[in-house]
């Protein structure tokens, strides 16, 4: 309590205000292991562990599960998370943290009422998962589905910008010999043309992947159509940027001269899905170079629908045309990829 002087001659007692803390509801937090040969990525670091464990929260994490992101046992260990030998035990958590789609098996250990946090892909999982789920109650909460004040989604962001850069450097590698490309370097030098990359889609990973190109000496070229976007990506890049709707004309004309076409169409659903034609793929030149970023969600190529199947190789050649169609190209720099995620789960959990 303080004092204060009541006409200079006597003293009254105030009370002082003070903060008072909401007691927060505790929960059993699990990381599981992914299946490490599709993915690495892990959705917390070490840090955001401790932070978790700082508010009070219990986390348990499967032995092993760091491996794909270089961060050993021991680390999440010293953060206070605690390391468990089975999958069963992680499954058991109120609120679980991973990666991949739950798999049947997976809900099938769940407590009832469970909450997920995944990139849930609902056109990916099976009738029986959904089912099982529902009879369960379980709480799923899909990445890409959670947005923000600014109608962004943080999660589909984050990502976006990681595979748009390193479609660049993922092009940069398979147009060399080292990897049996053309040879050509990926940019310019003085006296030889510049090698030439069309983006189709003007969303977060198109912005990112033309502004790696440029920043190489890339000819650059964005398609969409969406006229805002193709808008917002010259006010962001500069006036210089090549833009156009999708035209076919124009299309067949650039394709023919194009080095590298990365494929970065931003599906919110299925009903409007825009494909590029195979025959705009067979007019590409010899030893051309495809990345689809969106195999995921279906490909941007009529090519590249087929690598979709199960047990489809994820790069192939068709045409004389190399298509890359590796899902989720993020977790080939899973460390960079996990810390933001944790970061953004960092700011989520603060929030909540």
């Amino acid at each position: 309590m303080i004092y204060e002087p009541l006409k200079n001659t006597s003293f009254c007692v105030q009370e002082l205000l003070q903060k008072v803390d909401k007691k927060k509801a505790s929960l059993i937090i699990g990381l599981p292991k992914e299946n490490q040969s599709v993915e690495k990525r892990l959705a917390l670091t070490p840090e955001t562990t401790a932070l978790l464990v700082e508010e009070g929260h219990r986390v348990l994490i499967e032995k092993g599960a760091g491996q794909g992101i270089n961060y050993p046992d021991n680390s999440y260990a010293d953060a206070g998370a605690e390391i468990v030998d089975t999958h069963r035990e992680i499954m058991q958590a109120d609120l679980i943290i991973k990666i991949s789609p739950p798999l049947s098996e997976e809900v099938e250990m769940m407590k009832p009422r469970t909450t997920v946090f995944s990139f849930l892909q609902l056109y990916q999982l099976t009738k029986s998962t959904l089912e099982l789920m529902s009879e369960k109650r379980i709480n799923a909460l899909a990445y890409e589905l959670i947005y923000d004040n600014t109608e962004m989604s943080p999660f589909v962001t984050s990502m976006s910008e990681i595979e748009g850069a390193y479609s660049i450097t993922l092009a940069a590698e398979l147009l060399s010999n080292a990897h049996g490309g053309k040879g050509i370097l990926l940019g310019s030098i003085p006296g030889i043309s510049p090698t030439e990359v069309v983006i189709i889609g003007a969303g977060v990973a198109g912005i990112v992947a033309a502004r790696a190109a440029m920043a190489l000496g890339a000819l650059v070229k964005v398609f969409d159509d969406d006229i805002d976007k193709l808008r917002n990506i010259r006010q962001t890049l500069g006036q210089t940027l090549f833009t156009s709707t999708l035209q076919p004309n124009v299309l067949r004309n650039t394709f023919r001269s194009a080095d590298v076409v990365i494929g970065a169409m931003q599906y919110v659903n299925k009903i409007h899905i825009y494909r590029i034609s195979t025959d705009l793929v067979r007019e590409m030149k010899k030893g051309a170079i495809i990345i689809d970023l969106r195999i995921a969600q279906g490909g941007c190529f009529e090519t590249t629908m087929e690598a979709c199947l199960p047990d489809h190789p994820h790069v192939f050649e068709k045409y004389g045309v190399l298509h890359f169609c590796e899902p989720n190209i993020s977790s080939r720099v899973a460390r960079t990829a996990s810390i933001a995620l944790s970061n953004i789960f960092s700011s989520l959990f603060t929030f909540l």
